[in-house]
């Protein structure tokens, strides 16, 4: 038998030598795949940015079931160059609403273009972020650059944007609100969140409960037919 080609357990064939562990795939029968699929959209198509929240306590846990999850996420080189800062306390929160609320202020009356504050018009945004005192959690969430103790990062934007994604789809399946908040620029968020400077804010998420008398803004999504090119 031709022995050339194999490889001991766990290193792949090319010979590269880095520890491998069995795939454990999830297996859905063919004829069950749409359906799931279905089903997960049918529950996503009802996710909404909220910005009226309640000030309901969050079920114990699920906070870090969504930061598990959303850890999950691939990243370039698996470096996983993100950082979920969580605040619950009222006085940092609190910081964290003058801070971002100073920056807004100078963003909608002078930074913005025009242009820029006629498309945000639809969606009845100001200033004023009484959300991120409101909603009984924010999770800041931090891109992890180089620094005295990580390692340099691959795609920091990209693999942190699908942590986030995987982060909104978990709290949006455990039946909470959540609003992707991106004041500009967010050095403010290291101080507020006692963060080293490698580390750099890129979304603050309000989560809890929406208010009773929440209301959204009356948009939609566009049909697949528009975002999807089959060649």
């Amino acid at each position: 038998m031709d022995q050339t080609n194999e490889q001991p357990s766990g290193v792949p064939t090319g010979g590269l030598a880095y520890p491998t562990v069995p795939h454990r795939p999830l297996t859905v029968p063919a004829g069950a795949a749409e359906e799931r699929a279905r089903t997960f959209h049918e529950v996503m198509d009802r996710r909404r940015t909220v910005r009226d929240f309640s000030d309901r306590p969050l079920p114990e846990g699920v906070l870090e079931w969504a930061i598990r999850t959303a850890a999950t996420a691939p990243s370039g080189a698996n470096v996983q160059p993100w950082r979920f800062v969580v605040l619950t306390d009222p006085e940092r929160k609190r910081r964290l609403r003058e801070a971002a609320e100073a920056e807004e202020r100078e963003f909608y009356g002078r930074r913005a273009s025009a242009e820029w504050l006629e498309a945000l018009a639809p969606l009845g945004t100001d200033w004023s972020k009484p959300f991120l005192e409101v909603a009984p959690a924010v999770i800041v969430v931090f891109e992890v650059h180089k620094g005295p103790e990580t390692p340099r990062p691959y795609y920091t934007k990209e693999s942190v944007g699908i942590a986030v994604g995987l982060l909104l789809a978990t709290l949006h399946q455990a039946g909470l609100a959540t609003l992707t908040h991106t004041p500009s620029p967010m050095r403010f968020l290291n101080e507020v969140c006692d963060r080293p400077p490698e580390e750099r804010a890129a979304y603050v998420i309000p989560v809890g409960y929406p208010a009773e008398d929440a209301r959204v803004p009356d948009i939609h999504r566009k049909p697949l037919e528009q975002v999807m090119i089959r060649l």
